[in-house]
């Protein structure tokens, strides 16, 4: 059956389209305290003395009506709400609130009750007190309550009556209508009840169920899951959603974590801290265990700036384009504990992931045709540390020719970025050849883009395809990062910061056609490889670099789709390292030795770059 459910967030916060005054047909019974009376009667025969009735915004302000045709128990009258069906002009619902202007001594009930039929067989969204049309700080109410053509009695358990010594919101409900269509339904003697047989309270935080959550500093967190319960007459259970004023929140350690009235929490600082609750001396089943790990460090200056021009871009994320529609940044699947935020970096809307293990980011109700389209971009930044064999893994889903998933002809491909690429603390920019996802047999209905990986903490950024080669700068027009290494911690093949190795050859006769040349940028010898397709590099003497830990190099490249470093040791023994391109600028990288497995790190005593396009080089070195 479907069914319009409406959200309780819009029960709690819709202001009244229309106020209705009634006047009492009925004395007040019961004994009343010093300040507020005991008035238990909502609506038998007619309104209980002093009761407003609201509609709710956005339903049909004129659902709720007085009959006295159908009526429970052939009593005077009874409320009737009709329900509209499907895009009905007037509203899109029924619902709304009876109210009084004053409050009511509800302590000595234990339960509010009332009777209710239907033109049909259906299942009320949402009825319960509690929603005064103020602060609404004590709701009750059930989801679900089935009514059919007869009338029956109907109970809603109070979580805490000790708590309702001025209560306002005597009754609200809302309704949609089912399976499209509308229809009637009647509610009759509606009143607090004390009854001896409503027993076996039990009440519940978090759905009654032990979490963990995983924080960090200044994160604030809502405890859900909100229930009570009790054995009616009928012997039934009877769960209420319920407010979190009938609830006594405590904490097990405030300088980890605080939690106020309304069950919101706030980290406060590093260690654990578990949330427990009561209502009344009775404990609530259900936690939730805060571990913070303290303050997470976040990026202080946004990605590069993308410069492609936009008639070349396909954007699914960033501040330079016009995005494309993406259905969600967090699908949600199976076995995913990925937590996504958006926020901003100086200015800059970034996507945070946290506990990160994969994500699925889904724009499949639009597709994307990146036929003409040569690269994948995507920035990224992460905190934790880089360290051999971690990766960062990106997954691009194409639903093929039918454009449907699992249709039999869907493609898909996954790379890993590791260290030196990945660095921790930096953005990094991977703009990747489309080519590179071997496994993509087609792009035309690109679907799915699925991030995964060994790092938890991970920020995004320029989330676009794009044509390569037909825009931006062709050459840098800035020199390299300067390298800040102590020179005694350095072997220099090729830098003005250092002594180079003496006697160096930068472009041996080795039957290559790439051209050579040495460029001055700002005042910086600079290499150029001009239409690479292979250029080694010969030492003056043979290096020793068994105690060092790193190749570093800085490389520039607008057109290139393919470039790898070799290093070389007598044999000849040699290792390439695949290198990213193009770059969006200089890109600095740091090779671990260990990559060049099995190269003799003791005898090293040539390099070789092999690859195509226009290359810029600087700052070759060895360093600890």
């Amino acid at each position: 059956m479907q069914h319009h459910k409406t959200m309780i967030s819009r029960i709690l916060l819709a202001g009244a389209l229309c106020i209705t005054l009634w006047a009492c047909e009925r004395d007040a019974t019961g004994l009343s305290s010093p300040d507020f009376p005991v008035i238990p009667e909502v609506f038998i025969d007619n309104f209980s003395s002093g009761l407003n009735y609201a509609a709710f915004g956005g339903s049909v302000p004129s659902a709720f009506q007085v009959d006295s045709k159908e009526t429970y128990n052939n009593s005077s009258a009874s409320m009737r709400f009709d329900v509209p069906d499907a895009n009905d002009p007037r509203g899109a619902y029924a619902g709304g609130s009876f109210f009084t202007g004053s409050g009511r001594d509800l302590t000595s009930f234990n339960v509010l009750t009332f009777w209710a039929k239907a033109s049909k067989s259906a299942t009320l969204d949402i009825v319960g007190f509690g929603n005064d049309m103020g602060a609404n700080k004590y709701i009750a109410s059930v989801s679900g309550f089935k009514v059919n053509t007869n009338w029956k009695k109907y109970y809603i358990p109070i979580p805490d009556p000790s708590k309702l010594i001025a209560e306002k919101g005597m009754f609200f409900y809302s309704e949609g209508p089912e399976d499209g269509n509308g229809y009637t339904f009647w509610i009759d003697e509606v009143k607090f009840e004390n009854l001896g047989t409503v027993a076996h309270q039990k009440f519940a935080i978090m759905g009654g169920k032990d979490e963990v959550r995983e924080t960090e500093v200044g994160e604030k967190i809502k405890v859900t899951g909100l229930m009570a319960s009790a054995n009616l007459p009928t012997a039934v259970d009877q769960s209420v959603d319920a407010s979190a004023s009938w609830f006594t929140f405590t904490t097990s350690d405030a300088k980890v974590a605080t939690v106020d009235d309304t069950g919101e929490i706030t980290v406060t600082g590093t260690g654990e801290a578990v949330i427990t609750a009561k209502v009344g001396d009775k404990q609530a089943a259900g936690s939730l265990t805060v571990n913070s790990a303290g303050l997470t460090q976040k990026p202080v200056v946004p990605a590069p700036s993308p410069t492609k021009p936009a008639s070349d871009v396909i954007s699914l994320y960033s501040n330079a384009y016009t995005n494309v529609p993406v259905d969600t940044w967090n699908t949600r699947w199976q076995f995913s504990t990925a937590e996504e935020f958006f926020l901003k970096v100086a200015g800059d809307d970034v996507i945070r992931y946290r506990n990160l293990n994969f994500v699925g980011i889904e724009f499949s109700k639009n597709t994307i045709n990146a036929t003409a389209m040569t690269h994948f971009h995507i920035d990224m930044w992460t905190p934790d540390p880089v360290t051999a064999g971690k990766a960062f893994k990106v997954l691009l889903v194409d639903f093929g020719a039918n454009n449907t998933y699992a249709g039999g002809d869907d493609s898909s491909h996954e790379l890993s970025f590791t260290a030196p690429t990945v660095k921790s603390g930096n953005w990094v920019s991977l703009d990747i050849p489309l080519t590179a996802f071997s496994g993509l047999t087609r792009r035309a209905n690109l679907a799915q883009l699925v991030l995964s990986g060994d790092f938890p903490n991970v920020f995004i950024d320029n989330v676009y395809f794009h044509k390569s080669g037909s825009s931006g700068p062709t050459s840098p027009t800035t020199a390299a990062p300067t390298p800040a290494y102590p020179a005694a911690d350095v072997i220099s093949i090729f830098s003005d910061q250092y002594t180079n190795v003496a006697g160096t050859d930068l472009n041996p006769n080795w039957g290559q056609t790439t051209k050579v040349f040495q460029v001055n940028i700002e005042n910086n010898k600079t290499l150029k490889y001009e239409g690479l397709n292979y250029q080694g590099t010969q030492f003056g003497t043979n290096q020793n670099v068994s105690s060092f830990a790193f190749l570093h190099l800085d490389f520039w490249t607008a057109n290139s789709t393919s470039l790898k470093i070799f290093l070389i040791s007598p044999g000849p023994v040699e290792t390439p390292y695949i290198l990213t391109v193009p770059t969006g600028g200089w890109s600095s990288v740091d090779i671990p030795l260990t990559a060049f497995t099995p190269v003799n790190l003791a005898d090293v005593f040539q390099l070789k770059v092999e690859g195509n396009g226009d290359i810029w080089l600087d700052n070759i070195l060895f360093r600890k």
